[in-house]
């Protein structure tokens, strides 16, 4: 019976599966990580700005946040102490490969210490991101990152997810002024000093 189901699995095509992460950080601005694809004839949109990200490796990664999360590490070299899953992305023409379905999540990161340090490669860069929207990203990815900066910047109207960005120890001036510009505009509701200690739990999932 297990024979006959994976000879008709393997009958079938299967998609092209990547996780993409935009990756938040307020370094005086909100800004997210783009990484420049490579130039080359067989490459998809050569030398064009991206969300970073990459195949699903089945032999490493056991969940999609697992893949996340080591797509996550190895563009910035750190762990980031917020990750949530934004949507999935999929149809036959995003990808010139062929069929193709992303999982799209959004990372927060303190601000670094050494921004260029974190960009990981000299092909990678932190760009504003009002900026990094009006871009022509690959694939769909300035799709993904309109959604990813709307859902941001909804949360913010009513969490404290503003505190992950935020380098430790903070003040409560400090932190409103991060909220300020994630939203791009001040902030009326009052904080408490509830919101510095929101950090204590790594890497919330998000819904």
């Amino acid at each position: 019976m297990k024979k006959d189901v994976a000879a008709g699995v393997s009958r079938i095509d299967r998609p092209l599966v990547t996780v993409d992460v935009a990756i938040f950080s307020v370094l005086a601005e909100l800004r997210v990580l783009l990484a420049r694809r490579p130039d080359g004839a067989d490459e998809p949109f050569p030398g064009r700005w991206a969300l970073p990200g990459g195949f699903v490796d089945v032999q490493r990664d056991a969940t999609l946040q697992a893949c996340a999360l080591r797509k996550l590490k190895e563009k910035t070299g750190v762990d980031s102490p917020y990750l949530e899953q934004l949507g999935s992305w999929g149809d036959a023409r995003r990808d010139p490969r062929g069929w193709s379905v992303t999982h799209a999540y959004f990372a927060l990161v303190p601000a670094p210490a050494d921004p260029a340090r974190a960009a990981g490669s000299a092909a990678s860069e932190w760009v504003q991101a009002d900026e990094a929207r009006r871009r022509r990203l690959a694939f769909d990815h300035g799709e993904i990152l309109a959604a990813a900066v709307e859902r941001l910047r909804g949360k913010v109207e009513y969490t404290s997810l503003p505190a992950f960005l935020c380098p430790e120890p903070f003040t409560l001036p400090e932190l409103q002024r991060v909220y300020e510009v994630v939203l791009g505009r001040g902030r009326t509701r009052a904080l408490s000093a509830s919101a510095c200690s929101m950090r204590s739990s790594r890497r919330k999932p998000g819904r």
